[in-house]
């Protein structure tokens, strides 16, 4: 299946290719390193007796969750190529990761003379795929090889395996490189022996972002965050990572709030931030004071503030004292992750549609850390609720930790394999 594979890329990659070069030029910062999405990596020749692995990981959230695996193949005195799809998550990786790889660059365009011209720079002696990413020609080269793939977190939406389950007779002769998953939950292990992956070729190592380890910011340090935002002091409702209409609805809640008498401030934060002037002409038509973080700090206090940049969600949620999490409102069905907001004691709301992170919505709100609001409506009804009743969101707060807590321990686990395989 492989060659109607090769066949079919470069037609379909001209086909698509306005959508996604609009998408770039909208987000910005792809000019940099555009040689490495044909293969042209910039990473010098292996040090002798020293193993190199190569970590690909698609965007922010994945970058930030692979913090502690890239620490701990630094201790092992291990090199590591890092790579990322995406503008924002190359920024993270460069910002934060830096001192700890070798080199960072961009993933190659699944083609097969790029990626057999980025295999043969790379040479690497293991390969690690995070969340969702499996790539046929890159697995396929990586098998020609003798190179182990790990799927880290490894995970399948409900979109995806119903797709894959579909057409699974073509899909799993095309991941045949992928020699190991380490699948992030019991239901996503299924869906791979399902997919066809052997049950030797499984292991249940649990969600990464659990464990996840934010530094928390001193008192003085979250106040002159609020100075920066120019938020008002009280409590603060959250949006974060909101998509298209969220927003609206996350402004209806707030004035209801404050119409029921809670002196509440509104953060938002876009999932996307090329969306500002959409957000922009929202507020304005609201005629509501604001101020976009990425212009610099707030000369005063604003009653919207709306940070609209980059990896800095989980500073940002130190200020909140109530979260929504976005893309869970109707029409989105896919959710972004409630994990750093539950990880900080935070109370939560989400819509119905958390597929993609189906099993923690489904925990959090049986553990009652969070709620689950239908439409914008009871979205607002929730919010001047909990608003009213700080008993209740300290209950939310001890059950989010609880969860957390209880459900650490998949970093050791998934270096354990890592080890293993090197």
């Amino acid at each position: 299946m492989l060659w109607l594979y090769r066949l079919l890329f470069a037609p379909v990659c001209l086909v698509l290719a306005p959508v996604y070069l609009r998408r770039m030029w909208r987000r910005g910062g792809y000019r940099g390193r555009f040689g490495d999405r044909f293969g042209a990596v910039g990473i010098g020749p292996r040090r002798t007796g020293v193993k190199r692995v190569w970590v690909q990981a698609v965007s922010v959230g994945e970058m930030l969750a692979i913090g502690p695996l890239l620490q701990g193949l630094r201790a092992d005195g291990v090199e590591v190529y890092l790579t990322t799809t995406t503008s924002t998550g190359y920024r993270v990786a460069c910002d934060k990761y830096a001192d700890l790889v070798a080199a960072i660059g961009y993933f190659p365009l699944d083609w097969w003379f790029f990626a057999r011209r980025a295999w043969r720079r790379v040479e690497p002696d293991l390969a690690i795929l995070t969340e969702g990413e499996r790539w046929p020609e890159f697995l396929h080269q990586a098998h020609m090889r003798g190179v182990p793939v790990l799927a880290v977190n490894a995970r399948v939406s409900d979109r995806g395996y119903r797709r894959m389950m579909a057409v699974r007779s073509v899909v799993r002769p095309l991941l045949t490189g992928l020699t190991r998953v380490l699948a992030a939950s019991e239901q996503d292990a299924e869906r791979f022996r399902a997919l066809g992956f052997a049950p030797a070729e499984i292991t249940v190592t649990g969600n990464i972002k659990l464990d996840v380890a934010i530094p928390p910011l001193d008192a003085a340090q979250r106040a002159q965050l609020r100075r920066e935002l120019g938020l008002p002091d009280g409590p603060v409702l959250l949006g974060s990572s909101t998509w298209p209409g969220e927003e609206a609805a996350l402004v209806a809640a707030w004035r209801a709030a404050r119409a029921g008498g809670q002196a509440v401030g509104l953060l938002l934060v876009p999932r996307h931030a090329e969306r500002r002037t959409e957000i922009e002409a929202l507020l304005r038509g609201e005629g509501l004071t604001h101020h976009f973080r990425s212009r610099g700090a707030a000369a005063g206090l604003v009653e919207v503030s709306v940070a609209d940049t980059t990896g800095e969600l989980r500073k940002l949620a130190q200020l909140a004292d109530l979260v929504f999490v976005g893309k869970s409102l109707p029409p989105h069905t896919e959710g972004q992750t409630p994990v750093e907001a539950a990880a900080l004691g935070k109370a939560l709301l989400f819509g119905p549609g958390m597929t993609n992170f189906r099993v923690i919505a489904r925990e959090l709100v049986g553990n009652g850390a969070a709620s689950v609001v239908a439409d914008p409506a009871t979205l607002t009804a929730a919010v001047s609720s909990l608003l009213t009743d700080p008993s209740r969101r300290e209950q939310q707060s001890a059950a989010a930790r609880a969860w957390q807590q209880a459900n650490q321990g998949a970093i050791q686990r998934t270096l354990a394999v890592i080890r293993e395989q090197l």
